[in-house]
């Protein structure tokens, strides 16, 4: 299992609407929506890293009002 954070930038005004929206999808654990230069933090999991691209590319990405998205992958060392 890869888990990662997504930093999600938005439209003005749409954060917790966005953030709802992520809520709802399979792979999100949760979704908050929060104050600085990103307006929605999703923490999300998947089988590996190629599924977790598949959504943030395919699921998240595709939600109105978000302009951009930033992925970090966890890591444990």
């Amino acid at each position: 299992m890869v888990q990662a954070y997504i930093l999600i930038q938005t439209e003005v005004g749409r954060a917790a609407d966005v953030a709802d929206q992520i809520s709802g999808i399979a792979g999100v654990i949760k979704a908050e929506d929060v104050t600085g230069p990103y307006d929605v933090i999703v923490r999300a999991e998947a089988r590996d890293v190629d599924e977790l691209g598949k959504l943030v590319v395919s699921r998240v990405q595709r939600i109105e009002g978000i302009t951009r998205t930033l992925t970090c992958p966890i890591v444990r060392v």
